[in-house]
């Protein structure tokens, strides 16, 4: 096996592909990257859950396939000059890199005893554009559960339908979802649950960019496709929440805040709110204004934040770091807020247009004012 190609384009693959590299495996070749060379490379990293794979362009004078340690050939094409890398492989394995005047041997594996990426079956798909992936992926994402005893909610929900694509993440304490439309569905209406730890390599892989990315559902696999890397894991299976009928929509109370001053607000008055000393932030929602407040042991931090709009005087508590994420992801400079009861869930929404997002947050009981 023989080619060579710009140490740029390679670390780059490198990069990308031992992103789902196996840190540790009873299988040493999932340690590794495949390289496969024929009338260009492709270089593979698979760890059983989720495979990625990204073509390179290399001249390729020697056909092949090999794998080497990851970590290790990761390191040392980082470390050689900018220059064209020359790879030779032998039939014992033994691999001669060189760069410049850096050369390096090392020793390779079997290409027969590394496990074959899955295929998948392209009966529905439907193209996006990269960078309206990548943001509801980064929209939702955090919602995701990191809660094992659920693993359907360790992934996000993805619903396509004529309508466009619904992305939905839950974990118990919030919700989150993004709606966009679409430019082309195969196949009519589909969905699936892909897991948090893929999408979040899928976000990676995205480039703020309008080209297309392919998303594909096989009978227990979805392909992402973004540009020359493909990235395949495997859907979870189980039942994901009826999330339409978990959203209170009929609220009284409904305020219009600044995203940016409101976070501001709330950070402020987070201040004294640590791993230790844990407490709620306490909201008070008056007339064109909601009273923050915060009281650990560390002290005690109060706020105001200037709102449109009558909370009729509302006490509600909530987690800081989930309220603050919710705002923080909410793509929009203003929100609405609407709300009902101390004990009711808080749902963000846009001020006007199109309701492409949403976000749900369930408060924290309050002990009685001190």
């Amino acid at each position: 096996m023989k080619f060579s190609c710009e140490k740029a384009l390679l670390q780059s693959a490198i990069a990308v592909t031992s992103r789902a590299v196996a840190q540790k495996s009873s299988i040493p070749a999932l340690e590794g990257l495949l390289l496969h060379a024929d009338s260009q490379l492709t270089i593979s990293g698979y760890n059983l859950q989720t495979g990625i794979r990204t073509k390179v362009s290399a001249d390729v004078t020697e056909p092949g396939e090999i794998v080497l340690n990851a970590r290790l050939f990761g390191d040392i094409i980082r470390r050689m000059p900018d220059d064209v890398v020359v790879f030779t492989a032998d039939d014992k394995q033994l691999v001669h890199l060189s760069c410049g005047d850096a050369d390096f041997d090392i020793l390779g594996l079997s290409a027969a005893d590394y496990p074959e990426l899955p295929m998948v079956e392209d009966d529905f798909s439907v193209s996006i554009q990269q960078k309206l992936l990548r943001a509801m992926i980064e929209e939702t994402a955090f919602a995701v559960s990191t809660n094992e005893s659920r693993p359907i909610h360790t992934g996000a929900l993805f619903e396509i339908t004529d309508q466009g694509l619904t992305m939905v993440a839950v974990d118990g304490f919030r919700l989150a979802i993004r709606r966009e439309p679409l430019e082309k569905i195969d196949g009519g209406a589909f969905s699936f649950v892909a897991p948090g730890s893929a999408l979040g390599e899928v976000k990676n892989i995205c480039s703020d960019v309008e080209d297309l990315a392919a998303v594909t559902l096989g009978k227990s696999h979805i392909l992402f496709e973004v540009g020359d890397t493909e990235l395949i894991c495997r859907r979870l299976e189980g039942e994901f929440l009826d999330y339409k009928n978990a959203i209170p929509r009929k609220n009284p109370i409904s305020v219009i805040a600044d995203t940016k001053a409101l976070i501001e607000s709330i950070d402020r008055v987070s201040v004294v709110i640590s791993e230790k000393q844990k407490s709620p932030v306490r909201c008070l929602f008056d007339h064109d204004k909601v009273l923050l407040s915060a009281k650990t042991g560390n002290g005690e931090a109060k706020d105001i934040c200037r709102l449109s709009g009558d909370g009729g005087g509302l006490e509600i508590g909530f987690n800081n770091r989930y309220l603050m994420e919710a705002l923080r992801y909410a793509p929009a400079d203003t929100v609405k807020i609407e709300l009902n009861t101390g004990v009711s869930p808080a749902i963000i929404v846009p001020t006007e247009g199109e309701e492409n997002f949403l976000y749900m947050v369930l408060p924290v009981r309050l002990k009685s004012a001190e």
